[in-house]
Order: structure tokens, then sequence, then C-alpha cells
């Protein structure tokens, strides 16, 4: 490894990301809003201009050289696409110190493959965050490499804490929840999309109806998490027996809706186990 280590400043630890799309938006707005990382010791590299802007205008550091981060970073976030992390590696490979904690959240890209393009003893997580971590409602799962330990494992929690939930998982945990949540908001979107629709053609007015559905997605998410019973029985009380619900939930069976969803989990899922293989 490299000599020089980067070490935290006077200021606290520095976040830097390689990358700059949807999901450094995501996870680096999530710190943001925790004030867990000042502005000013995040740092944020990408090719164009106008995917930096954002985080400029956030108040971070922005720059077109991967390898700059590394120097003024100490923990560091793999953004990029999946197909992009070798050429990325390779590039920074030479500044990588044994200070340095580096986060992939590349999608399907395992801790074995990224192991094998940075230097021996590197300290590597890998982790799965969803969209809503930018106003800090994701869901963010992660595993460690071979020579990360508690207390990487710990620092990435603590940094994350506040964009949702998050929680340590064997890694072949991490491509399922690519299915279930990264994927998976847009199946919730997708779903409150028809829930709006199935309103407007029965009458109400769209804005009203957006405002409606977006509500009971999110008392019925928060039901689940703050009782901690299975979605079947909290569905199970919402029926009563000629009701309103159980006829709803019959059209919902007749459509497949739950072999869909289970469907689309599984080809999310897989599609995520194939991109280490290429």
């Amino acid at each position: 490894m490299a000599a020089a280590a980067a070490v935290p400043g006077p200021g606290g630890l520095r976040v830097g990301c390689i990358g700059a799309g949807k999901m450094a938006r995501g996870v680096l707005g999530g710190l943001i809003q925790s004030g867990k990382v000042p502005v000013q010791n995040i740092t944020v590299s990408a090719p164009s201009d106008h995917n930096l802007q954002h985080f400029r205008d956030r108040g971070c550091n922005t720059t077109h050289s991967n390898i700059s981060v590394l120097y003024q970073c100490d923990v560091i976030l793999l953004a990029t696409k999946p197909h992009v992390i070798p050429q990325v590696l390779v590039e920074v490979t030479s500044a990588v110190t044994a200070d340095h904690v580096i986060v992939s959240m590349a999608a399907g890209v395992s801790l074995h493959t990224l192991e094998k393009l940075v230097p021996s003893g590197a300290r590597l997580l890998r982790m799965c965050p969803n969209l809503p971590c930018v106003i800090q409602e994701g869901s963010v799962v992660f595993s460690r490499g071979s020579c990360a330990g508690q207390e990487e494992a710990d620092m990435l929690r603590d940094l994350l804490s506040e964009c949702g939930v998050c929680e340590e998982v064997p890694e072949p945990y991490i491509d399922i929840h690519t299915g279930i949540s990264g994927s998976g908001v847009a199946y919730v979107y997708l779903f409150a999309e028809a829930l709006v629709d199935g309103a407007v053609k029965m009458g109400m007015p769209s804005a009203v109806a957006t405002r409606i559905a977006a509500q009971t997605l999110l008392g019925a998410g928060k039901m689940i998490l703050e009782t901690g019973e299975h979605p079947a029985k909290l569905r199970s009380d919402v029926c009563t027996p000629g009701g309103t619900t159980i006829h709803a939930l019959h059209e919902l069976e007749k459509g497949g809706l739950r072999a869909t969803v289970i469907n689309a989990v599984e080809a999310a899922t897989t599609r995520a186990r194939e991109l280490d293989k290429r």
C-alpha cells in the first residue's frame, strides 16, 4: 500500500464519494441532513459537471479527479455503475492506504471481486442503500470484507444510522435486499400510482388521492416496524367478514398480485447476482 495514510483531520471524519448519481445523492443527502458529517468534510468526484453541481449547491467539495478523493478523505464511497468499478479501482489503487475504509454501493459487485482489485489488506465493506435515504427513511444493509472488523462495521452503521434502517447482514442477503428494497421502492411507487388511478376513476381529484395513497403506504409501513407483527397478521386485522377489504383483496389475488411481486423480487435479485459474473 501507499505510505501516506489518510487520517481524520481536526474537523472530524472526511467522507469521499466517487460517483455523483442518485445513490450518491441519497446516501450523502442522509449524512448531510443528519449532521453526521459536515458538508465541508465531503468530497465528491464525477466526470460530469452537471451531476457535481447538486453537491456544490449543498456546500460539498467537488472534483473530476477520483484519486484526489483518496488523498483528501478517510471513508471512500464507491457509487459508480457496476461495470465502471474495475476501472475506478485500478485508477486509484496506488493511493489506497491502510487507514482508508472503502465502501462499495455498486449493485452485484461482490466483496471477493472488490478485494482482487485493491491492495492486500484494504478495509472493504459492501453496502446496498435505497433512494429514500435522502429523506432519512431509507433501508441499508452492509457486509464486511475479510480485512474489515467490528470497528469499521460500527463506524459505517453510525454514519448511516440517520438514513433509516441499517443492518449488517451476510453478503448473500445484499442481492436480496436489492430485490426487495433497492428496486422495491419502484414497485411501491407503481402500486401507489395504481391506487391513485383507482381513486381518480371513482371520482377523487388526483392531488387528493396522491396524498392519501402516500400516507396510506407510510402508515402501513410504520405499523409493521412499530408493532413487529407479520404483514399477514396486520392484513387480517383490517378484514371484517363480508366487508370492503376482503372483497378488494379477492380482486388482488385474482390479478396475481402476490405471485407477481414475488416474481419481481426474484427477478431483481437474480439480475443483481448476474452483474458480478460479467
